[in-house]
């Protein structure tokens, strides 16, 4: 018997038989494409493997189901001999993704802490399967990128986006602290005091700012008027500067300029176009590089964010879990309870007051700061 495996047939080193996808893979897909070569044409027996939240009436929000479904996604491709590159992204052209299913987490988690820390243990083990996949990670920003969503995306190595998305985080307005991965995240990429403000503030940004910023590879337009492709008309994109100096790019329009951009929203549709091409083209870049010394590159430029991540990820697990017992529990019910008139968000003031008094966390409390509750 020799080492010489020329001749064996390759071990499957699959955690799940494919098979078993249908079955056990619910709300993700995972396909793989074939990578395009430089004259833009299908190289045969290479491809990118595609992995796609499925879950577009609730803005591809990850049920627990889903997060188990991504880390066998991440697990297929990173073992998959001819996968190039792998593309993340999500249906539709509204979101990428939103974060973790408030639904979800309001009529089962909230409450019960000990079941939100099994959760936040499949929620670790996924972001680890983004950082740790053995192939480069393009994530294709189809729409909002929010949240949890922002996290994950964030571990990825690339980020495109179509110039129509949103960005930002979600916890300190809704019940939670954004410590699954853009606490550690955002201070590398975009540096600490625009950590503070995004992470603390929670106000969305667009995908012009995202790019100023460093957090994004690249932007393309999607929004189609009259056959032709035009820039985010929401926000300023050239790059001047206001009265105090401040740079414009990338800020919402105001007044009359908001109105004639919402117009030409009106007018046009969405085109995902150019975001595929651009995709594309990076997966094609990718094909032409040593497979192994783009692998070892791709994981020595992740060591910042995988130190952070490694760092704090458990501590991180228990406060969340035990969160679900107080503001995240009156949180996450807020938003998914809300309505449009009433809003999503609970009453702050009344939260702080009741504090300050030093009111227990009990039901009473947890409901007389529900939007719509009794002043």
């Amino acid at each position: 018997m020799t080492g010489n495996s020329a001749n064996q047939a390759p071990k499957d080193h699959a955690l799940i038989p494919a098979a078993m996808w249908q079955d056990v893979c619910k709300g993700v897909r995972y396909e793989k494409r074939p990578v395009l070569g430089s004259d833009g044409k299908p190289v045969g027996g290479l491809y990118n493997a595609w992995i796609t939240l499925d879950n577009p009436s609730q803005f591809n929000s990850y049920t627990t189901d889903m997060v188990k479904a991504v880390i066998f996604a991440f697990r297929e491709a990173s073992q998959s001999r001819d996968v190039v590159a792998v593309v993340f992204t999500g249906v539709g052209d509204k979101a990428f993704c939103t974060g973790g299913n408030t639904k979800e987490y309001a009529e089962y988690y909230a409450g019960n802490p000990q079941e939100y820390r099994s959760y936040m243990r499949l929620f670790n083990d996924m972001v680890s399967a983004i950082l740790g996949c053995d192939k480069p990670v393009v994530c294709r920003v189809n729409g909002m990128r929010v949240g949890g969503g922002q996290e994950i995306g964030m571990a990825c190595d690339f980020s495109l986006a179509q110039d129509l998305a949103r960005f930002g985080q979600a916890g300190p307005k809704h019940g939670s602290a954004p410590i699954g991965g853009s606490t550690d995240f955002l201070p590398v990429i975009i540096g600490a005091e625009r950590a503070m403000a995004a992470c603390v503030l929670c106000e969305p940004f667009s995908a012009h700012e995202a790019y100023a910023m460093g957090m994004l590879t690249g932007i393309v337009p999607a929004l189609k008027v009259d056959g032709a492709f035009v820039a985010n008309p929401l926000v300023e994109t050239a790059r001047t500067v206001d009265a105090f100096g401040r740079p414009c790019l990338g800020k919402a329009k105001t007044g009359d300029a908001l109105k004639d951009g919402q117009a030409l929203l009106k007018r046009g549709t969405v085109d995902l176009g150019l975001l595929d091409e651009a995709v594309e083209g990076l997966c094609t870049k990718l094909l032409y590089t040593f497979p192994d010394c783009t692998t070892k590159t791709v994981a020595e430029l992740r060591k910042p964010k995988l130190d952070a991540w490694n760092r704090n990820k458990e501590n991180s697990r228990d406060w969340l879990g035990l969160n679900m017992m107080t503001e995240a529990r009156a949180g996450f019910r807020a938003f998914n309870e809300g309505t449009r008139e009433t809003g999503r968000e609970i009453d702050f003031v009344k939260l702080r007051r009741a504090l300050a008094a030093n009111t227990p966390w009990t039901d009473e409390l947890t409901n007389s700061i529900q939007p719509g509750a009794a002043k």
